[in-house]
């Protein structure tokens, strides 16, 4: 730890050759997809509606009129929605390094503005967005001069094949038939599984708080630092993913690890606007029974479901990446400009 500025010459001079390698990155990552047919977007970041995700917090800000009217509006948590839209509009695969504001978030690996690199496969399914994060963590070791990922005490090879586990088989390995528990309306028999597996819970959780504090105590730890693909998620937790069409029980959803660290929330999307609806529905309803507030629903994005055709998408977080590449241990040491 120092308290030196980031600006301060010595400091910038040991933080150099990291940032040189986030340019590398990026440059060989923008080279690959225009090489595979994608187009760059630039979507907006002050956006009318933020997200619909219960537990993330969007940055609000009041614009003003010239004739001195006020509206609400926030900082975007994702560029998902306006790709989507895009998608609907026409385009078939885009990629975009977007900047992304999270309100709450901070410490070694989260920062309140940080990028996110997104790409979207129209008509392509998900599976190929697992082949996709193998290209792309090959891509940014040879960039960033290393075949190595490091995280504080764990390294993977971003060269070897990508490991491909279930959530219910991640589970299973701990002794709970995740699976067995649904419906998530009655939390009874996860929170029993929970307690038998010895992962402590509190009294009242949810089926939802329960699967979480299971996934992230047991495990995602237990994923060990090899670049790991953690696939079809239950479908309590699909997001904006469809269904498994052979078991609708699961959700056509996976999160990418490496060293420890998630990197990446990928979906076959669903482009079904009445379910996407009543998931936003119920999950600003709990939103607002946890937070207090709640967010609008964005009625372009249900309507432009309506138009998209199948597609699939990812969203990574690209300064995470070049932490693991760069063996960096904070998100902060490979921002040109850390976030105040």
């Amino acid at each position: 730890m120092t308290d030196r500025p980031w600006w301060d010459p010595a400091r910038h001079a040991d933080r150099r050759p990291l940032l040189l390698a986030r340019n590398r990155i990026r440059r060989a990552l923008t080279d690959w997809f225009e090489a595979e047919g994608f187009t760059e977007a630039d979507p907006a970041c002050l956006v009318p509606v933020p997200g619909a995700e219960v537990h993330l917090h969007a940055l609000p800000v009041t614009a003003t009129s010239p004739d001195l009217t006020t509206r609400r509006a926030w900082l975007q948590t994702s560029p998902e929605f306006a790709l989507k839209k895009l998608i609907a509009a026409g385009e078939t695969r885009l990629f975009s390094f977007a900047r992304v504001w999270r309100d709450r978030e901070g410490g070694p690996r989260h920062a309140t503005e940080f990028t996110m690199l997104e790409w979207y496969r129209a008509g392509a399914d998900y599976t190929q967005l697992m082949e996709d994060c193998a290209t792309v963590l090959r891509i940014a070791a040879e960039a960033a001069g290393t075949s190595v990922f490091r995280h504080e005490t764990a390294s993977c090879d971003p060269f070897a094949p990508l490991r491909r586990v279930t959530v219910a088989e991640a589970f299973a390995a701990e002794g709970i038939d995740l699976l067995a528990t649904l419906p998530e309306t009655d939390p009874v028999p996860l929170a029993a599984a929970l307690a038998q597996a010895g992962i402590p819970h509190r009294p009242g959780d949810s089926w939802s708080d329960l699967f979480s504090k299971a996934l992230t105590e047991r495990i995602e730890p237990g994923l060990g630092p090899a670049a790991t693909i953690l696939d079809r998620y239950p479908a309590p937790e699909a997001a904006l993913a469809r269904r498994t069409p052979e078991d609708p029980r699961t959700a056509e959803r996976f999160e990418l690890f490496a060293c420890g660290v998630e990197l990446a929330n990928a979906f076959g999307e669903l482009t079904d606007p009445a379910e996407q609806r009543a998931r936003f529905t119920a999950d600003m309803a709990l939103r607002a029974h946890l937070y207090g507030e709640a967010y609008p629903i964005d009625e372009d994005l249900l309507a432009a479901l309506a138009q998209m055709p199948p597609t699939s998408g990812i969203a990574l977080g690209f300064d995470r990446l070049v932490m693991l590449a760069t063996g960096a241990p904070r998100l902060a040491d490979v921002m040109w400009s850390p976030p105040a």
